[in-house]
């Protein structure tokens, strides 16, 4: 049984990078322990650069129809809650959507586009050669083994394949419980309800489907002793003792506690062996950021292994997987680290920090973009590899429309795009359209600022910003375009 790429994990992230890797006419097949979905949804929200990833395949549309948009989220639990509104994205809000319904469509995608799902059958080690990975798998009628190009492990935070492939995961262990439950509420409260004082943190989130999910911290789950699973009776206690009632709570379908242990992947690249999401990294889940970050790791990783594969990029190439994504995962487990200082800062001090933070983030709407825009993954930025626009070099391509169509509807899993943004009736960049890259040429519309004065960007096929020139259609545009081509696109 052979594959171009094998995938370990049928979550959110290994079901997207299967999706994408089949868009470029990759053979995948997706190795998932559990033999049907968890009804049980970790994951709640989808952000705005999630949504725009979707949106960029066009497959976006369900995700809108059965989530509940939200106007923005929180950092920290602080009293004043992240306006997403003020977002530079077509998509500023998040989505309530329960990761189950997530994983459902994401499936159904990778289905049809002719992924291999295999579902009850576990990775159980590996063995790497020049030319290959052989995975070994255990199946329900029996062990056998698998060659495979590379191996992606997204098998979360006790990833078999990371352990594996030798990757150090260091970090530091959990010291806070936090805990949810989703149930039925007859007597919710208003939207958006939350409560921090003294007694601990409590949210409540309006879940499609009639159910609530209670979220929330007590002084006395700041502690390395696991005090047992979470039961309705001591959910309905702690709710009480902070919001003085239960809200009517009933019929609980989830209880759970989860922790604030965190750590980060020292290699996301080890040989023919990567690691995306939970098992690259694994952090408190605060802000409902987790799912979406490791999408975005499935999201920039996809097009690489399939220009590899498909022969139009050097190896090296897979190399820039590792050095773009794993200063986002610093970043993210810092931000979860600073957000847990924030949520169980019960003392007087500590609760003085956080109105003094509150207030200024309603007083300072550049806090609150700033903030919002690095829960959200917007202000993603990929370290420039290419002389040109430098301030737009790795950034995400934003709110930019060409004759009346939006950058999403041009994005290609299988290809960068060249904007030709001149509109020249020669089209004088189309001598460059080789495998992997296509030339569009048109006339700007709704240029954000930023853009102002640009006359040519290559897009990647993850919408970040790979080079971009404010120069005319001469020779030194065109030999800056050839010197980044050099490093994404064999010549």
């Amino acid at each position: 049984m052979n594959y171009q790429v094998a995938v370990a994990g049928g979550g959110p992230v290994g079901l997207w990078l299967a999706a994408e890797l089949r868009r470029c006419g990759i053979t995948v097949a997706v190795i998932e322990t559990r033999t049907e979905r968890d009804t049980r949804s970790r994951a709640l929200t989808v952000h705005p650069r999630t949504i725009e990833t979707f949106a960029s395949r066009d497959v976006h549309h369900p995700f809108i129809t059965e989530g509940m948009p939200l106007p923005g989220g929180h950092f920290g639990a602080l009293d004043s809650r992240l306006d997403f509104r003020r977002l530079s994205s077509p998509f500023p809000y998040t989505l309530a959507l329960p990761q189950e319904r997530t994983e459902a469509l994401l499936e159904q995608q990778a289905l049809e586009l002719g992924a291999t799902i295999l579902r009850g059958h576990e990775v159980t080690g590996l063995s790497e050669g020049p030319d290959g990975v052989r995975v070994q798998i255990q199946a329900p009628d029996g062990p056998f083994t698998m060659e495979a190009a590379y191996l992606v492990g997204c098998d979360g935070a006790r990833s078999t394949v990371r352990g594996a492939a030798g990757i150090d995961f260091p970090g530091t262990p959990s010291t806070v419980l936090g805990w949810l439950g989703d149930v039925i509420l007859d007597a919710p409260p208003a939207p958006g309800h939350s409560y921090f004082g003294p007694a601990g943190s409590l949210m409540a989130v309006p879940m499609p489907g009639g159910l609530h999910r209670i979220v929330g911290i007590t002084p006395r789950d700041i502690t390395t002793t696991w005090p047992g699973d979470l039961t309705l009776e001591e959910l309905r206690d702690k709710v009480i003792t902070m919001a003085g009632t239960d809200f009517g709570m009933r019929d609980p379908v989830w209880l759970s506690r989860f922790g604030n242990a965190t750590r980060l992947a020292a290699q996301y690249r080890n040989g023919r062996v990567f690691l995306a999401g939970d098992a690259a990294h694994q952090h408190f889940p605060a802000g409902g950021v987790g799912m979406n970050v490791g999408i975005q790791d499935a999201a920039n990783l996809a097009w690489k292994l399939a220009a590899t594969l498909n022969d139009w990029a050097p190896d090296a190439l897979l190399d820039t997987y590792h050095a773009e994504r794993h200063p986002v995962g610093v970043t993210l487990t810092e931000t979860s680290r600073a957000q847990v200082a924030l949520m169980t800062a019960f003392t007087p001090e500590g609760l003085a920090l956080r109105s003094l933070l509150s207030q200024l983030i309603t007083t300072l709407p550049e806090l609150n973009d700033r903030l919002a825009a690095q829960v959200s993954s917007l202000d993603v930025t990929y370290p420039p590899s290419a002389p040109g626009a430098q301030q737009l070099t790795g950034t995400r391509a934003d709110g930019l429309a060409v004759d009346d169509t939006s950058l999403f509807a041009l994005l290609r899993a299988d290809s960068h795009l060249l904007l030709d943004l001149t509109s020249s009736p020669d089209k004088p960049l189309h001598h460059l359209v080789r495998p992997g890259l296509r030339v569009h040429t048109g006339t700007p519309h709704l240029l954000p600022a930023h853009w102002s004065g640009i006359r040519a960007a290559l897009i990647r096929p993850d919408g970040h910003v790979a080079w971009a020139s404010a120069e005319d259609h001469d020779t030194t545009l065109v030999d800056d375009l050839t010197t980044i081509l050099t490093t994404t696109h064999r010549t």
